[in-house]
């Protein structure tokens, strides 16, 4: 196993389209981390400049202690899982999982051992003698691992691998996917797109947007404290309700940007974030924590009741679309729980689950 380390890295293309700004991050010995971010965000050329597969335009890129910026691919000791699997479609699953080793020239006795101990590991056994046209797209991903695994790397980096996967055998893979971390112990760097994969394989996520590194953090601490409006609005199903407006004179409303002047009560929100009076911000509330009904029990007094737009019924729970003050405003209903087109609905901003950014730039307000 091994470290990985990235010290300012950019990424620049002809001409002058400049793909990654000043990436640092270090990658612990035996640590999972996902990349994830929107399509053009530079994840994967991220992951390709490690693999060897691109150059790197500036700064440096360390596995180990050894800078590999001018290393050949197959000398960086590193395996690849692309999203397209890229097996041999008349070679056998063994001999697909064979192949590179054979080409590095081990023995063929040594190199049987080597593929039964892997096809005992991802439950291919029963499968060696197939080709990959006999195989499910889940086995095919498997057989694709395989041929990562058999070559005991110090490093494994995905590309999306689960991509081309239905969602039931998607979620199986995550399930086999974080057995085998947790069994093999490799370094890995891991990118997507869906955010569903970061948070259940990850250790630590990357959020990156146009470029740049917007968060690094665990899981819980990307969902629960995210630091700039993106990452507020990328992580989550669905994203977090980011409305706009201005906080009170006074300091005790914020007051909504829109179509009317509806206002928020924040008392309690105060003593837990150094807001400015008269400012503007975006006020952040998940789904899932705006509390519906009346206000009884409630912390605060006020409540506002808001039309349903729309409302997706998703089995275990049901999301209501409404408007507020000519802003969308998501509400996951408690269980059981629907709500028709046009039927009011009354809703409550608890000030303990708010989140406060800068209107300008994005940041969290602490």
């Amino acid at each position: 196993m091994s470290t990985l380390a990235f010290r300012s890295v950019g990424k620049t293309r002809k001409p002058a389209h400049r793909v990654l700004h000043e990436i640092d991050l270090d990658v612990a010995d035996g640590e999972f981390v996902v990349l994830v971010g929107p399509s053009g965000c530079g994840k994967s050329t991220l992951l390709r400049m490690t693999a060897g597969l691109e150059s790197v335009t500036s700064g440096e890129i360390l596995i180990g202690s050894r800078v590999v910026n001018d290393v050949p691919s197959q000398a960086r000791d590193i395996a690849m899982v692309f999203q397209n699997y890229a097996l041999y479609p008349h070679m056998s699953v063994a001999n697909n999982i064979a192949f590179g080793m054979r080409m590095r020239g081990m023995g063929e006795a040594a190199l049987r051992e080597r593929v039964q101990a892997t096809a005992r590991l991802l439950a291919l056994e029963a499968l060696l003698e197939r080709r990959p046209g006999e195989l499910s797209g889940g086995q095919r991903q498997r057989v694709a691992m395989g041929r990562a695994i058999v070559r005991e790397p110090k490093l494994f980096l995905f590309d999306e691998p689960l991509s081309n996967l239905d969602a039931r055998l998607r979620s199986q893979m995550r399930v086999e996917m974080r057995g085998l971390h947790a069994r093999l112990g490799t370094t890995t760097l891991y990118v997507t797109h869906d955010q569903v994969e970061a948070m259940t394989l990850a250790q630590r996520i990357v959020v990156l947007n146009q470029g740049r590194i917007e968060q690094i953090g665990t899981p819980a601490q990307i969902y629960e404290r995210p630091q700039t409006a993106f990452v507020a609005s990328f992580m989550g199903a669905p994203a977090m309700n980011l409305l706009k407006g201005r906080l009170s004179a006074n300091g005790d409303n914020f007051v909504l940007d829109g179509e009317t002047e509806d206002a928020i009560d924040l008392t309690g929100a105060s003593e837990r974030h150094a807001l400015m009076p008269g400012r503007a911000y975006l006020l952040g509330i998940r789904p899932e924590h705006v509390v519906t009904g009346g206000a009884d029990g409630m912390r605060a007094t006020r409540t506002t009741r808001l039309a349903v737009g729309l409302c997706e019924m998703l089995g275990a729970d049901n999301l209501a679309f409404c408007t507020w003050a000519g802003q969308q405003m998501i509400v996951r209903l408690p269980h059981g729980q629907r709500a028709a087109t046009g039927e009011g609905l009354d809703i409550h901003v608890p000030s303990e689950r708010m989140h406060f950014f800068d209107a300008e730039s994005g940041r969290r307000v602490d």
